[in-house]
């Protein structure tokens, strides 16, 4: 549902990837790394850092020695220094596919601010493929609303991302969505592990929701839930006897905002919570994401974060 006098569409020129890749912006984010909470499967080596253990000679940090550990990874020289025992720390490189779920149901049109979430969407997903692809590793792309509408299969070429920018660009709003449904059947087609990330507002039903999330990690699959939502839907400031219009086919509706603000922040605290619970459940990654804040500064908040997950888990 969305207020009737708020913008809904935002109108750009321009060739896609110049469209969606804003040079300032890639410089802020070119050194941060999409960092891997277990193991990936790849063909290559990629630049990005796994945990497998053991399987590559790259040094990461020393640990302090303790009882069972192989002599072999004692550092020597850090015990001439120092006369205490070190173990050398070591971690595998691996590339891995990210295969991203954009939501283009209608349901994304709405936008207060300069954007509307779905064109918020294409913008993050640009730039997080960018990276990703930078990084040495495969990105691919699907559309959907109540089907899968679009795909392209996970590339490391870097003419992925003008495929990608091509696609989001083309990409326009559907009437319904099935997020649960969709995921469930793009766990079914995957037949390696890596990452399946999702952009959407989540406006189904949350159950069928956790259940695809569910399925697409029994497959192997890291999963990342980015949940796209605007900041009005975030405070719900609005005011006054406001009409909101449906944007999936729902009946319009009068209503006076201030007088079930609160029941209505207490029942997104209690969804959000809840979809945060299922992603904690298997290690998914969970973030709520205000499109009133740059893209850029979600993103560095976001992979900060997971590499210091990373180094402590």
């Amino acid at each position: 549902m969305r207020p009737e006098h708020h913008s809904t569409s935002l109108h750009r020129q321009g060739a896609p990837q110049n469209t969606y890749l804003d040079p300032e912006v890639l410089e802020r984010v070119r050194s941060l790394e999409l960092f891997v909470r277990g193991a990936v499967e790849g063909g290559r080596i990629g630049m990005h850092r796994s945990l497998l253990h053991g399987l590559s000679t790259e040094f990461t940090h020393h640990r302090p020695y303790t009882s069972g550990d192989e002599i072999k990874n004692v550092d020597w020289k850090v015990y001439g220094r120092t006369d205490r025992y070190y173990i050398k720390q070591f971690e595998a490189e691996t590339n891995f596919d990210a295969q991203f779920l954009f939501d283009a149901s209608s349901s994304m049109l709405f936008g207060s601010g300069e954007m509307t979430k779905l064109e918020y969407s294409k913008h993050f997903a640009a730039v997080l493929a960018y990276l990703i692809v930078e990084q040495g590793d495969s990105v691919g792309l699907a559309v959907f609303d109540d089907e899968l509408r679009d795909h392209i299969r996970p590339q490391g070429r870097s003419s992925v991302i003008a495929d990608i920018a091509e696609m989001l660009f083309r990409t326009e709003d559907r009437p319904r969505t099935n997020v649960g449904g969709i995921m469930n059947e793009f766990a079914s087609r995957l037949n390696r592990r890596g990452f399946v990330i999702l952009f959407s507002d989540l406006f189904d039903n949350e159950d069928a929701f956790i259940d695809g999330l569910n399925h697409l990690h029994f497959t192997g699959q890291h999963v990342i839930v980015f949940h796209i939502l605007d900041h009005e839907e975030l405070t719900f400031p609005f005011d006054g006897i406001v009409r909101f219009q449906g944007l999936e086919g729902e009946d319009e509706i009068r209503l006076q905002p201030d007088r079930i603000r609160q029941e209505y922040l207490e029942e997104l605290r209690l969804l959000t919570e809840k979809f945060k619970n299922a992603c904690d459940a298997i290690h998914a990654d969970y973030v709520i994401v205000d499109t009133s804040r740059p893209v850029q500064s979600v993103l560095i908040e976001y992979l900060n974060a997971r590499k210091v997950l990373h180094w402590s888990g």
